[in-house]
């Protein structure tokens, strides 16, 4: 139950998440359609639907998208599903508001069923693509005039002519059944019985309806139906204590009972423990990994970017038809494969194996690469050791004939000391700080026998000071990153107005002051090609700031285009106490701090400084503003 809700909330966020992008791009194209099933493997809907949109997105910026859910379950309401399905087409028909879809994308094999079994006016112009779904498929009953549970339909091959609509493309599962019974008479050629286990879903009553299409072929074998339809979890497992000897079992699917009652995958480890001893085998994922030997099943994976280059590919003038089908592939469990004595050299094809013990080398493969690493070890610090002898002979040389040179390095040696060992001092001191407080509070709180509004007291001081430890540590390597040139910008196209809008809202939550934080856009959109985490960097460490000097008063950030000086102007006002005149010049130094007892590192301001300068900008502190401080940037344009 709580899987679905959360399936449900994923649904609803991501349909309205799309609705909004529909309304604020007035110049989108029709959108695409998307119609999920909504069978209880989700997570892979989802995930697909998520890699879709992404990557769709990327070819088509303009590209906008409806998702409907069929909410499909069990079979037991399959005849329910046409129904639903004409009436999310109903809603998106060309007279809706002009809102008819580009294209429609089927996730899932009831979606698919009940598409092509609609009118055959019904979007007929309209491209339809299906994934997540199997070529394998059966025709969905129109009502419950029949008893769905004892139910034996006929196979129908959903690429084929015997379905109104057929997809215009797509990436679709083939499950070849044939393939996996002769690779059990392979493997068991006295087998004289096979037993199918199939759920109560419509891929289950599918998959069984062309087991039993295919097991015609071979007609000295005993088909032994274990239904989810006409059983449940409990009696299934009885009838599996029950099969007769010389019977193989082919796994299919099994994900919900008669009753309706949805499993987990815990549930194949209980049915293993009914029959320990018979041979089993998997059409798909299910009991494989712990239990099944095998089988030969497509060669699942996420289809989201592919069907978004194919749809995109398509609306764009590429009108080839193309549908693909999954590569099917024989796998094998090695654990079983040994613990049965199975001679792989009868097995009809390549093997991909799973849970194979390894080798000498994998078992091994960290001392192997240890002695690897410690043999190039010692060969490159011997390299490096003759390397240092010709270099100092080399150096020797040159500072015998240049004492002029010797004497400007002492000196630059000397000053690289004294800039170390003030930065040493400053750094200790900064870290000594918050350290006592953490140290000195532990203790106390370490002594226990205090009562409780104390103990939180002394937790919040922890807290707050393990916090500025943890700001000086990340500024001090910032700093030293910059300094030294080691960061590089990444540039990209970067909407400013939201992300001031973004940074104002979590400073103004995050930092619960009592000062007002306002940002009055002049422009509704402005796109500045930056480095979007530098440039949020450097307007939080000022809006920051900004916060720590003023008490309940008024924080501004404005953003405007100089087009003369080419220069984009970002600029933090607030109304707190000011910097003093003569002291503007030197708050962008390290370390520096106007108010030693106010909480922070000193180092913000001159990493704002350095990001800055790295981007092409300048940053100062406006002479001309005397009822605060303002702080003023600028990013070019191009």
């Amino acid at each position: 139950m709580k899987s679905n809700i959360r399936i449900h909330t994923f649904f609803y966020l991501l349909c309205l998440c799309t609705s909004l992008v529909a309304q604020q791009t007035p110049n989108a194209k029709h959108p695409i359609l998307i119609i999920s099933s909504y069978n209880p493997d989700a997570f892979s809907v989802s995930s697909n639907i998520s890699e879709f949109i992404s990557n769709y997105q990327q070819l088509d910026s303009l590209g906008t998208f409806h998702i409907e859910n069929m909410n499909c379950q069990s079979f037991s309401e399959s005849y329910l599903w046409k129904r639903r399905m004409a009436n999310i087409l109903e809603r998106y028909r060309t007279n809706n508001n002009g809102d008819s879809p580009a294209a429609i994308v089927l996730l899932g094999q009831e979606a698919w069923a009940s598409f092509a079994q609609q009118a055959d006016t019904v979007m007929k112009d309209v491209p339809v693509f299906a994934t997540i779904a199997s070529r394998n498929g059966i025709t969905l009953p129109d009502s419950t005039d029949r008893p769905l549970a004892t139910w034996m339909p006929q196979p129908t091959d959903m690429l084929g002519n015997s379905v109104i609509h057929s997809v215009t493309g797509g990436i679709v599962y083939n499950y070849d059944v044939s393939a996996n019974i002769r690779l059990i008479r392979t493997l068991y050629p006295e087998t004289k019985h096979i037993a199918v286990l199939t759920d109560n879903s419509y891929g289950g009553v599918a998959l069984q309806t062309w087991i039993r299409e295919s097991i015609k072929d071979f007609p000295d074998l005993d088909l032994i139906l274990l239904d989810g339809r006409q059983n449940t979890l409990s009696e299934i497992i009885a009838r599996l204590k029950q099969l007769p000897p010389q019977t193989a079992l082919l796994l299919s699917t099994w994900r919900v009972d008669k009753n309706d009652t949805y499993f987990i995958n815990s549930a194949t480890y209980v049915m293993k423990e009914a029959a320990p001893d018979i041979p089993t085998f998997s059409m798909s994922t299910v009991g494989f990994g712990f239990w099944a030997i095998g089988g030969i099943m497509p060669q699942y994976r996420s289809t989201g970017a592919e069907m978004a280059e194919l749809v995109s590919n398509y609306l764009n003038g590429n009108r080839t038809s193309r549908t693909t089908l999954v590569d099917n592939q024989l796998s094998m469990d090695y654990q079983v494969v040994t613990r049965l004595h199975i001679d792989q050299s009868k097995l009809p094809m390549q093997a991909t194996f799973i849970n194979q013990t390894p080798n000498f080398f994998q078992t091994h493969q960290r001392l192997i690469w240890g002695i690897g690493g410690a043999f190039v070890f010692l060969l490159l610090t011997s390299l490096c050791f003759l390397w240092l002898y010709i270099r100092n002979v080399r150096l020797k040389n040159d500072l015998i004939a240049s004492e002029s040179k010797l004497r400007e390095a002492k000196e630059l040696a000397e000053e690289s000391n004294r800039l170390k060992s003030a930065f040493l001092a400053n750094m200790s001191h900064e870290i000594r700080t918050p350290l006592n407080s953490i140290v000195g509070f532990a203790n106390v709180m370490a002594e226990g026998s205090h009562p409780q509004e104390e103990e939180e007291a002394y937790y919040e001081i922890i807290r707050t000071n393990s916090d500025l430890l943890l700001r000086l540590i990340n500024d001090i390597l910032d700093i030293s990153r910059l300094e030294t040139d080691r960061v590089s910008l990444v540039f990209e196209p970067c909407n400013v107005i939201d992300l001031c809008q973004q940074v104002t809202t979590s400073v103004s939550y995050s930092r619960q002051s009592g000062n007002t934080l306002v940002f009055e856009p002049r422009y509704a959109e402005y796109v500045l090609t930056t480095d979007n985490q530098r440039l949020q960097q450097v307007i939080i460490n000022l809006l920051t700031n900004a916060i720590k000097f003023t008490t309940n008063g008024t924080i501004t950030l404005d953003f405007s285009v100089d087009e003369r000086t080419g220069m984009a102007v970002f600029s933090v006002t607030d109304t707190g106490i000011g910097i003093p005149a003569e002291q503007r010049a030197s708050v962008f130094e390290r370390f520096k701090k106007l108010n030693e007892h106010a909480q922070g590192t000193g180092l913000g301001l001159s990493i704002c400084q350095l990001i800055v300068e790295k981007w092409g900008g300048k940053i100062w502190v406006d002479p001309d503003y005397d009822d605060g401080a303002r702080f003023i940037f600028t990013h070019p344009i191009r």
